[in-house]
């Protein structure tokens, strides 16, 4: 079921920054537009992200993709475009500028990588009420499950202490201005920005983590496309 928010909520939208090349996935094939039940992953992507009552949702690609604007996408009347950057930092900067055009600055904006296919649409309502009902910024995550190694030039330095480690997942939700002063700030300022928390971090913005689930995985090698098709499979028995 489609949560609703409460009547004097702003409102809620989405960015999937979709203009990397994944070269670590191909140096041929984009991992977004790659075959599963008869759907890209991005259109798989997007699906999930309309489970939830979304003004509109931005997707930021690359000037040589001739592909997504012709998907058959979830809800595609609330499908916006724009043109991604070199990093995806710059893909959400320029999502973020393209929203800040129409909508609110203190409008809910959902991050999402493009190849997030298995989001469950339980951890997407828990992520909005969090932000909601604490008024903060958040992300999902989940506790590092495996032993850390730090290793230099394959020998191992030390055993890293993980009780207090979390791995960052998408999606991650903020406000539009307080996200895009973040980022503006950030890149101003030389700091790297490995994704939306770190910039509001490097702000002064609290980001409470969510916790997520493991299958919530991203495409970024081959045989990733494998365990989505089954964990796609899976989720809908």
């Amino acid at each position: 079921m489609k949560m609703k928010l409460p009547q004097n909520c702003h409102k809620l939208w989405a960015i999937i920054p979709a203009a990397g090349s994944g070269s670590r996935f191909s140096k041929t094939q984009l991992k977004q537009y790659q075959m599963i039940q008869d759907k890209t992953v991005l259109e798989h992507t997007v699906a999930r992200l309309n489970q939830l009552p979304l003004s509109g949702y931005v997707l930021a690609i690359s000037a040589q993709d001739d592909i997504a604007e012709n998907l058959a996408l979830s809800h595609k009347d609330k499908a916006q475009f724009c043109l991604g950057g070199n990093e995806r930092v710059d893909s959400v900067l320029n999502g973020l500028i393209h929203l800040s055009s129409f909508a609110d600055e203190d409008d809910l904006v959902f991050i999402h990588d493009a190849a997030r296919p298995c989001v469950s649409v339980e951890c997407l309502n828990n992520l909005i009420n969090t932000a909601l009902e604490q008024n903060c910024s958040a992300i999902l995550a989940i506790p590092v499950r495996d032993t850390l190694k730090r290793v230099d030039h394959q020998d191992i330095q030390t055993t890293v202490d993980r009780d207090c480690l979390w791995q960052a997942q998408t999606p991650q939700i903020s406000t539009i201005g307080t996200l895009r002063r973040a980022i503006e700030k950030a890149l101003a300022d030389g700091i790297t920005i490995t994704d939306e928390a770190s910039a509001l971090e490097y702000y002064g913005e609290t980001v409470k983590v969510v916790t997520g689930r493991s299958d919530n995985i991203k495409i970024t090698y081959p045989e990733d496309l494998d365990l989505a098709r089954l964990i796609l499979q899976a989720q809908s028995v």
